[in-house]
Protein backbone atom coordinates (compact mmCIF):
# COMPACT_ATOMS: atom_id res chain seq x y z
CA UNK A 1 0.00 0.00 0.00
CA UNK A 2 2.77 2.45 0.66
CA UNK A 3 4.11 2.73 -2.97
CA UNK A 4 0.21 3.60 -3.82
CA UNK A 5 -0.03 6.35 -1.45
CA UNK A 6 3.27 7.71 -2.95
CA UNK A 7 1.31 8.66 -5.79
CA UNK A 8 -1.29 10.94 -4.68
CA UNK A 9 -0.82 14.49 -4.85
CA UNK A 10 -2.69 17.26 -3.04
CA UNK A 11 -3.81 18.77 -6.50
CA UNK A 12 -5.63 15.58 -7.46
CA UNK A 13 -7.53 15.84 -4.54
CA UNK A 14 -8.90 19.21 -4.97
CA UNK A 15 -9.56 18.96 -8.51
CA UNK A 16 -11.83 15.98 -7.02
CA UNK A 17 -14.75 18.81 -5.97
CA UNK A 18 -15.17 19.78 -9.66
CA UNK A 19 -16.65 15.93 -10.11
CA UNK A 20 -17.71 14.81 -6.34
CA UNK A 21 -20.58 12.02 -7.67
CA UNK A 22 -18.14 9.36 -8.17
CA UNK A 23 -16.39 9.61 -4.99
CA UNK A 24 -19.99 10.15 -2.58
CA UNK A 25 -21.05 7.20 -4.66
CA UNK A 26 -17.89 5.03 -3.58
CA UNK A 27 -17.95 6.23 -0.01
CA UNK A 28 -21.94 5.35 0.18
CA UNK A 29 -21.41 1.87 -1.22
CA UNK A 30 -18.23 1.10 0.87
CA UNK A 31 -19.55 2.63 4.14
CA UNK A 32 -23.10 2.07 4.21
CA UNK A 33 -24.03 -1.05 2.46
CA UNK A 34 -21.14 -3.10 1.56
CA UNK A 35 -20.20 -4.04 5.13
CA UNK A 36 -23.87 -4.88 6.31
CA UNK A 37 -24.02 -6.85 3.10
CA UNK A 38 -20.95 -9.19 3.90
CA UNK A 39 -22.24 -9.55 7.09
CA UNK A 40 -26.34 -10.48 6.19
CA UNK A 41 -24.78 -12.41 3.27
CA UNK A 42 -21.99 -14.24 5.48
CA UNK A 43 -24.39 -14.96 8.50
CA UNK A 44 -26.82 -16.14 5.99
CA UNK A 45 -24.44 -18.85 4.35
CA UNK A 46 -23.36 -19.95 7.87
CA UNK A 47 -25.60 -20.04 10.29
CA UNK A 48 -28.97 -21.22 7.87
CA UNK A 49 -27.68 -22.79 4.45
CA UNK A 50 -24.25 -24.16 6.03
CA UNK A 51 -25.53 -24.87 9.38
CA UNK A 52 -24.95 -28.91 9.02
CA UNK A 53 -22.13 -28.60 6.86
CA UNK A 54 -19.42 -27.03 8.73
CA UNK A 55 -19.42 -27.20 12.71
CA UNK A 56 -20.40 -24.33 14.90
CA UNK A 57 -17.05 -23.21 15.85
CA UNK A 58 -16.19 -22.78 12.12
CA UNK A 59 -18.58 -21.17 11.24
CA UNK A 60 -18.02 -18.62 13.69
CA UNK A 61 -14.70 -17.98 12.33
CA UNK A 62 -15.61 -17.64 8.97
CA UNK A 63 -18.36 -15.30 9.24
CA UNK A 64 -15.81 -13.48 11.32
CA UNK A 65 -13.06 -13.30 8.40
CA UNK A 66 -15.68 -12.46 5.43
CA UNK A 67 -16.63 -9.32 7.79
CA UNK A 68 -13.25 -7.99 7.67
CA UNK A 69 -13.41 -8.60 4.13
CA UNK A 70 -16.38 -6.52 3.88
CA UNK A 71 -15.16 -3.68 6.11
CA UNK A 72 -11.84 -3.48 3.95
CA UNK A 73 -12.45 -1.77 0.52
CA UNK A 74 -9.67 -2.26 -2.03
CA UNK A 75 -6.40 -0.12 -2.36
CA UNK A 76 -3.57 -1.13 -4.62
CA UNK A 77 -5.59 -3.84 -7.12
CA UNK A 78 -8.22 -1.32 -7.83
CA UNK A 79 -5.56 0.65 -9.74
CA UNK A 80 -4.86 -2.49 -11.74
CA UNK A 81 -8.71 -3.19 -12.71
CA UNK A 82 -9.28 0.51 -13.31
CA UNK A 83 -5.95 0.20 -15.62
CA UNK A 84 -7.20 -2.80 -17.31
CA UNK A 85 -11.01 -1.00 -17.90
CA UNK A 86 -8.97 1.95 -19.47
CA UNK A 87 -10.70 3.98 -16.23
CA UNK A 88 -9.18 7.10 -15.03
CA UNK A 89 -6.37 6.11 -12.28
CA UNK A 90 -5.96 9.65 -11.01
CA UNK A 91 -9.45 9.25 -9.73
CA UNK A 92 -8.84 6.19 -8.54
CA UNK A 93 -6.25 7.22 -6.15
CA UNK A 94 -7.97 10.02 -4.85
CA UNK A 95 -10.67 7.47 -4.19
CA UNK A 96 -8.25 4.95 -2.23
CA UNK A 97 -6.65 7.64 -0.65
CA UNK A 98 -10.10 8.80 0.71
CA UNK A 99 -11.15 5.37 1.60
CA UNK A 100 -7.68 5.15 3.76
CA UNK A 101 -8.17 7.64 5.79
CA UNK A 102 -12.18 6.96 6.37
CA UNK A 103 -10.96 3.23 7.56
CA UNK A 104 -8.96 5.05 10.36
CA UNK A 105 -12.09 5.93 11.53
CA UNK A 106 -14.94 3.67 10.70
CA UNK A 107 -13.10 0.21 10.61
CA UNK A 108 -12.59 -0.32 14.40
CA UNK A 109 -16.05 0.20 15.48
CA UNK A 110 -17.73 -1.49 12.87
CA UNK A 111 -15.94 -4.25 13.01
CA UNK A 112 -16.39 -4.42 16.60
CA UNK A 113 -20.80 -3.99 16.07
CA UNK A 114 -20.62 -6.81 13.15
CA UNK A 115 -18.38 -8.99 14.93
CA UNK A 116 -20.07 -8.97 18.07
CA UNK A 117 -23.76 -8.84 16.86
CA UNK A 118 -23.05 -12.23 14.34
CA UNK A 119 -20.36 -14.22 16.29
CA UNK A 120 -19.99 -15.04 19.97
CA UNK A 121 -15.95 -13.38 20.06
CA UNK A 122 -15.40 -10.83 22.58
CA UNK A 123 -13.64 -8.72 20.48
CA UNK A 124 -11.75 -5.52 22.05
CA UNK A 125 -12.19 -2.34 20.15
CA UNK A 126 -8.30 -1.68 21.15
CA UNK A 127 -6.73 -4.76 19.13
CA UNK A 128 -8.85 -3.39 16.20
CA UNK A 129 -8.11 -0.09 16.60
CA UNK A 130 -4.49 -0.45 16.93
CA UNK A 131 -3.79 -2.79 13.95
CA UNK A 132 -5.44 -0.62 12.07
CA UNK A 133 -3.35 1.98 13.23
CA UNK A 134 0.09 0.37 12.33
CA UNK A 135 -1.49 -1.15 9.03
CA UNK A 136 -2.78 2.25 7.66
CA UNK A 137 -2.34 5.20 9.25
CA UNK A 138 1.79 4.36 9.61
CA UNK A 139 2.45 4.39 6.08
CA UNK A 140 0.15 7.24 5.17
CA UNK A 141 1.93 9.10 7.41
CA UNK A 142 5.29 7.54 5.97
CA UNK A 143 4.03 8.22 2.34
CA UNK A 144 3.02 11.38 2.98
CA UNK A 145 6.22 12.54 4.29
CA UNK A 146 8.56 10.64 1.78
CA UNK A 147 6.81 12.08 -1.52
CA UNK A 148 6.74 15.48 0.44
CA UNK A 149 10.86 15.32 1.05
CA UNK A 150 11.73 13.65 -2.15
CA UNK A 151 9.80 16.00 -4.17
CA UNK A 152 11.10 18.93 -2.47
CA UNK A 153 14.99 17.66 -3.00
CA UNK A 154 15.28 15.29 -5.92
CA UNK A 155 12.03 17.19 -8.30
CA UNK A 156 8.76 15.77 -8.81
CA UNK A 157 9.92 13.87 -12.10
CA UNK A 158 12.52 11.83 -10.72
CA UNK A 159 10.09 11.06 -7.78
CA UNK A 160 7.08 9.96 -10.33
CA UNK A 161 9.26 8.64 -12.95
CA UNK A 162 12.52 6.48 -11.37
CA UNK A 163 11.74 6.43 -7.24
CA UNK A 164 8.18 5.01 -7.43
CA UNK A 165 8.29 2.54 -10.28
CA UNK A 166 11.32 1.28 -8.13
CA UNK A 167 9.50 0.38 -5.35
CA UNK A 168 5.99 -1.01 -6.55
CA UNK A 169 7.61 -4.46 -6.08
CA UNK A 170 7.17 -4.07 -2.42
CA UNK A 171 3.54 -4.15 -2.65
CA UNK A 172 2.88 -7.65 -4.01
CA UNK A 173 5.93 -9.06 -2.88
CA UNK A 174 5.07 -8.52 1.09
CA UNK A 175 1.63 -9.92 0.19
CA UNK A 176 3.30 -13.28 -1.63
CA UNK A 177 5.32 -13.89 1.27
CA UNK A 178 2.47 -13.35 3.35
CA UNK A 179 0.00 -15.37 1.70
CA UNK A 180 2.89 -18.01 1.31
CA UNK A 181 3.41 -18.32 5.54
CA UNK A 182 -0.07 -18.42 5.90
CA UNK A 183 -1.19 -21.39 3.94
CA UNK A 184 2.07 -22.65 5.00
CA UNK A 185 0.17 -23.00 8.81
CA UNK A 186 -2.86 -23.36 7.38
CA UNK A 187 -2.51 -26.58 5.70
CA UNK A 188 -3.86 -28.67 7.94
CA UNK A 189 -7.35 -26.92 7.49
CA UNK A 190 -6.68 -27.12 3.78
CA UNK A 191 -6.42 -30.95 3.53
CA UNK A 192 -9.02 -31.65 6.50
CA UNK A 193 -11.29 -29.51 4.88
CA UNK A 194 -10.95 -28.75 1.02
CA UNK A 195 -15.12 -28.45 0.83
CA UNK A 196 -14.95 -25.50 3.06
CA UNK A 197 -13.08 -23.45 0.82
CA UNK A 198 -15.36 -23.86 -2.00
CA UNK A 199 -18.38 -23.09 0.47
CA UNK A 200 -16.60 -19.89 1.79
CA UNK A 201 -16.03 -19.12 -1.87
CA UNK A 202 -19.56 -19.02 -3.06
CA UNK A 203 -20.92 -16.26 -0.50
CA UNK A 204 -17.82 -14.26 -1.15
CA UNK A 205 -18.45 -14.36 -4.88
CA UNK A 206 -22.41 -13.34 -4.25
CA UNK A 207 -20.86 -10.69 -2.41
CA UNK A 208 -18.10 -9.27 -4.78
CA UNK A 209 -20.96 -9.31 -8.13
CA UNK A 210 -24.03 -7.69 -5.55
CA UNK A 211 -21.30 -4.62 -4.70
CA UNK A 212 -19.94 -4.27 -8.23
CA UNK A 213 -23.61 -3.68 -9.77
CA UNK A 214 -24.85 -1.66 -6.63
CA UNK A 215 -21.64 0.66 -8.05
CA UNK A 216 -22.37 -0.12 -11.72
CA UNK A 217 -26.42 0.61 -11.56
CA UNK A 218 -25.69 3.68 -9.16
CA UNK A 219 -23.12 4.85 -11.74
CA UNK A 220 -25.36 4.63 -14.40
CA UNK A 221 -28.29 6.40 -12.40
CA UNK A 222 -25.64 9.35 -11.76
CA UNK A 223 -24.78 10.04 -15.41
CA UNK A 224 -21.29 9.37 -14.17
CA UNK A 225 -19.22 8.97 -16.92
CA UNK A 226 -17.27 5.75 -17.73
CA UNK A 227 -13.90 6.31 -16.73
CA UNK A 228 -15.01 7.70 -13.18
CA UNK A 229 -17.49 4.74 -13.16
CA UNK A 230 -14.92 1.66 -13.75
CA UNK A 231 -13.16 3.15 -10.22
CA UNK A 232 -16.75 3.69 -8.38
CA UNK A 233 -17.85 -0.04 -9.05
CA UNK A 234 -14.19 -1.69 -8.64
CA UNK A 235 -13.21 -0.39 -5.47
CA UNK A 236 -16.38 -1.78 -3.42
CA UNK A 237 -16.24 -4.91 -5.03
CA UNK A 238 -12.39 -5.83 -4.73
CA UNK A 239 -10.80 -5.94 -0.90
CA UNK A 240 -7.90 -4.67 1.00
CA UNK A 241 -6.73 -7.54 1.50
CA UNK A 242 -3.25 -6.53 3.43
CA UNK A 243 -5.64 -5.01 6.41
CA UNK A 244 -8.06 -8.12 6.26
CA UNK A 245 -5.30 -10.50 6.96
CA UNK A 246 -3.46 -8.78 9.17
CA UNK A 247 -6.44 -8.21 11.34
CA UNK A 248 -7.57 -11.43 11.15
CA UNK A 249 -3.97 -12.74 12.50
CA UNK A 250 -3.84 -10.36 15.04
CA UNK A 251 -7.82 -10.87 16.53
CA UNK A 252 -7.54 -15.23 15.68
CA UNK A 253 -4.45 -16.39 14.99
CA UNK A 254 -2.84 -17.89 12.39
CA UNK A 255 -4.09 -21.41 12.60
CA UNK A 256 -7.90 -19.66 12.79
CA UNK A 257 -10.75 -20.17 10.36
CA UNK A 258 -11.13 -16.56 10.30
CA UNK A 259 -7.55 -16.16 8.67
CA UNK A 260 -8.28 -19.09 6.50
CA UNK A 261 -11.18 -17.47 4.85
CA UNK A 262 -9.78 -14.00 4.41
CA UNK A 263 -7.23 -15.90 2.08
CA UNK A 264 -10.23 -17.61 -0.33
CA UNK A 265 -11.18 -13.86 -0.06
CA UNK A 266 -7.47 -13.72 -1.97
CA UNK A 267 -7.81 -16.55 -4.32
CA UNK A 268 -11.38 -15.30 -5.53
CA UNK A 269 -10.84 -11.86 -5.87
CA UNK A 270 -8.61 -12.37 -9.30
CA UNK A 271 -10.51 -14.30 -11.55
CA UNK A 272 -14.27 -12.40 -10.23
CA UNK A 273 -12.63 -8.65 -10.72
CA UNK A 274 -11.26 -10.09 -14.02
CA UNK A 275 -15.07 -11.08 -15.15
CA UNK A 276 -15.86 -7.98 -13.93
CA UNK A 277 -13.32 -5.93 -15.92
CA UNK A 278 -14.78 -7.53 -18.58
CA UNK A 279 -18.04 -6.71 -18.00
CA UNK A 280 -17.65 -3.03 -17.60
CA UNK A 281 -15.54 -2.61 -20.98
CA UNK A 282 -18.43 -4.61 -22.48
CA UNK A 283 -21.04 -1.80 -21.54
CA UNK A 284 -19.16 1.18 -21.85
CA UNK A 285 -21.02 2.52 -24.48
CA UNK A 286 -23.93 2.59 -21.83
CA UNK A 287 -22.03 5.37 -19.80
CA UNK A 288 -21.67 8.97 -20.26
CA UNK A 289 -18.57 10.11 -22.32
Amino acid sequence: MFPIMLKISLKEILNVKKNAKPLWLTLIVNWLIKPFTMAFIAWIFMRILYSTIIPVSLQSEYIAGMILLGLAPCTAMVLVWTYLAKGNINYALVQVSVNDLIILVLFAPLGKFLLGVTTDFPVPFATIFFSVLFYVAIPLILAFLTRHILIKNKGKEWFEGKFVKDIEWITPAGLLITLVLIFIFQGDKIINYPLHILLIAIPLMIQTYLIFYIGYFGAKKLKISFKEAAPSAFIGASNFFELSVAVALILFGMNSGATLATIVGVLVEVPVMLSLVKIMKMNKAKFNS
